[in-house]
């Protein structure tokens, strides 16, 4: 048989497209909203068939419900959706992120106020690490704000040990890779030094990786010996007590997600364009020397001499010259008040008790009885 009349090969069939009703969403998806686990750990669930949609147990994820069918996890009614709520916590040391710890180590969720509903949080903290922990009701939104592609910072207070180099904080922010493991740009810049032994570090980070900040510090020397967020996104620790936990506003929640620009990112560095040579990236040295630049030039200049300083605040702002002019001025000011007084028949003066008129501005004369001189 020819080439001309092969018998086309079969067509593979199209997958099948999963039917979403207009009010339904993915099972997943639905148990993160009520707020039992968040939606990679729903989807966990859901294999080791701890879910039941209308009396009948799943062991995949591909599965939509809707507000009619009954859902049950480990026997239990899945509970109606509540409005999102946020909350900021001020983590203390030595509590674990975690519903439950194999070891038994106490957990910051044993630590809740017991009239908070059950939350859990976005992103972790270590043990040993302090600061802001955002908790919502809300396991889809807490998924969305771990995300990278949010954009929003991460920022940190950290201590370290070590004699701090600036310019090798300065080489992170065009990432770095430590043991295989790739980090993205870090904004790290010495805030002050603490003794001859310790420094404090302002760490601005997005991607959050697990001890991301530790490990970079590692790889540059210095041991992290305390580490506080201090802001995630818009969202501030502030003068939060440790231990405290506070609500976010739902208006103020629904500004801060509904924005196209959220918090500001840390600096990405530029890729090259293909068609033009790659630029030489400025060494770590030069970028310390360009931000000090940066801090002289933004910081007001005062071109005044020290003399004419010291003028200036005897003076306030007048030289000698000006100042006897002024003098002058209100010298002559006041004599001619004075001389219009006198013409007037020496009418007081605002502000003095009125009495009786001395003519031409003398001493005053013998009262008259009316009618004497007739």
């Amino acid at each position: 048989m020819s080439d001309d009349h092969k018998t086309p090969a079969p067509k593979t069939p199209a997958p099948k497209k999963m039917n979403f009703p207009e009010d339904g969403e993915r099972i997943a998806k639905r148990i993160a909203r009520a707020g039992i686990c968040s939606r990679r750990d729903a989807e966990r669930m859901i294999e080791d068939r701890r879910v039941a949609v209308n009396g009948t147990l799943l062991d995949s994820p591909a599965c939509v419900v809707t507000a009619r069918d009954r859902i049950t996890v480990d026997g239990v009614a899945l509970p109606e959706k509540e409005p999102t709520r946020l909350w900021r916590y001020h983590k203390p040391a030595g509590l674990v992120t975690t519903h439950r710890d194999p070891e038994g180590r106490p957990t910051l969720f044993e630590k809740l106020p017991e009239d908070m509903p059950r939350v859990i949080s976005v992103g972790r903290l270590d043990l040993t690490s302090e600061g802001l922990l955002l908790l919502t009701n809300d396991g889809e939104l807490a998924r969305r704000l771990e995300l990278p592609s949010t954009g929003w910072v991460r920022r940190y207070r950290v201590r370290v040990n070590g004699d701090v180099d600036e310019a090798g904080l300065a080489g992170l922010a065009n990432g770095v890779t430590v043991e295989g493991v790739r980090y993205g740009p870090i904004d790290a810049v010495l805030e002050k030094r603490q003794g001859l032994a310790n420094a404090w570090l302002t760490v601005s980070i997005t991607e959050g990786k697990n001890r991301e900040i530790r490990r970079v510090m590692s790889y540059l020397g210095y041991r992290v010996n305390r580490l506080i967020r201090i802001a995630y996104g818009p969202f501030q620790l502030g003068y939060l007590p440790e231990g405290a936990v506070e609500e976010i506003p739902t208006r103020s929640l629904r500004e801060q997600l509904g924005r196209n620009e959220t918090a500001p990112r840390v600096p990405q560095p530029l890729s090259p364009s293909p068609a033009m040579p790659s630029p030489a990236m400025p060494s770590p040295a030069m970028i310390v020397r360009k931000r000090a630049e940066r801090r002289v030039e933004d910081a007001p200049r005062d071109d005044r001499t020290r003399d004419d300083r010291t003028r200036d605040d005897r003076t306030g702002g007048m030289n000698w010259e000006e100042k006897k002019k002024a003098m002058a001025k209100a010298a002559a000011v006041r004599g001619s008040a004075a001389r219009s007084g006198a013409k007037t028949g020496g009418k007081p003066s605002a502000g003095k008790p009125a009495g009786r008129s001395t003519p031409g501005g003398g001493k005053p004369g013998p009262r008259r009885t009316p009618g004497r001189d007739r």
